[in-house]
């Protein structure tokens, strides 16, 4: 009498977790109906745009046809106009970025690790920044003269208060517990602020950024606006002169769609340096 077996049944395989600190697979992105929806209305508004301009509804002298920017776009791109006012902008932008970053976080760091330091710094600031800094144009002017110090120094202040409101509240809202943990395990004061203080900084600092690099994009227009030889502001005060109003709305779309790409940068710094915290939310 002969025996049959079956075959042995092959073992499902199991989803492999994500190595210890590793990332998970990534899903693939795909157009779902809902986002394909979100360009409907977008897509509407420029047609009737352009229909509107095309019958003469909307006149040119009001606002220019979409075609009509796209050409003057390209033009301005091609002879090289626009690159160089670009590079202009961008470069007032940097320099009063770095420069407003810097002492926002000195500032908070002074007044967020020292009783004494708090009492310094914090009053005068806290008084500041409730004045509108682009108000302020005027007296820049008459300290400053009609240069390229005045656009900075506005880009400077605009972003100064972001950083140090974040920062500062960031250092003085660490968890209790971690600090008794630190002096349990016996770490000193700059072990105790290096890896515990700033970590728990670090996630407030990029929100500063980012609400810093939007209000240095405002300040950006606001200050170009007074005496410019270059940059987009100048661009823009040049075509209002000729009541060309396709190349204004050209230089507003570049500075919309410089805002955008900033602020994309830092959420990908964001995404970057807090990777930490991503793996321990899952």
């Amino acid at each position: 009498m002969s025996v049959t077996t079956a075959p042995p049944v092959a073992a499902e395989k199991e989803p492999r977790a994500p190595a210890p600190g590793g990332e998970p697979p990534r899903r693939r992105w795909r157009w779902s109906p809902n986002q394909l929806r979100r360009w409907i209305s977008p897509i509407a508004l420029v047609a009737i745009w352009q229909i509107a301009s095309g019958t003469g509804v909307l006149p040119p002298d009001k606002l220019a046809a979409p075609d009509v920017i796209v050409r003057s776009a390209w033009d301005l791109a091609v002879s090289g106009e626009l690159g160089e006012h670009l590079v202009t902008s961008l470069s007032r932008v940097a320099i009063g970025l770095v420069i407003g970053v810097t002492i926002g976080l000195a500032a908070a760091l002074l007044s967020g690790l020292s009783g004494w330091g708090n009492d310094l710094v914090d009053p005068p600031l806290q008084m500041l920044r409730t004045l509108p800094h682009l108000g302020l144009v005027p007296l820049f002017i008459l300290w400053f003269g009609i240069g390229e110090t005045p656009k900075i120094a506005l880009i400077a202040l605009g972003v100064v208060f972001p950083i140090y409101l974040n920062v500062h509240g960031a250092i003085r809202g660490v968890d209790p517990k971690l600090l008794e943990a630190t002096s349990v395990l016996g770490f000193t004061r700059a072990q105790r602020i290096r890896h515990v203080v700033l970590p728990s900084a670090l996630p407030n600092a990029l929100i500063g950024l980012r609400q810093g690099l939007g209000i240095a994009w405002l300040s950006l227009i606001i200050g170009e606006q007074v005496n410019t030889e270059s940059g987009i502001g100048f661009m823009i005060n040049n075509a209002r002169e000729f009541l060309r109003t396709d190349i204004i709305v050209v230089g507003l779309l570049i500075y919309a769609a410089l805002g955008l790409i900033t602020d994309a940068l830092v959420r990908l710094l964001e995404r970057r340096a807090l990777r930490w915290r991503l793996n321990a939310l899952r």
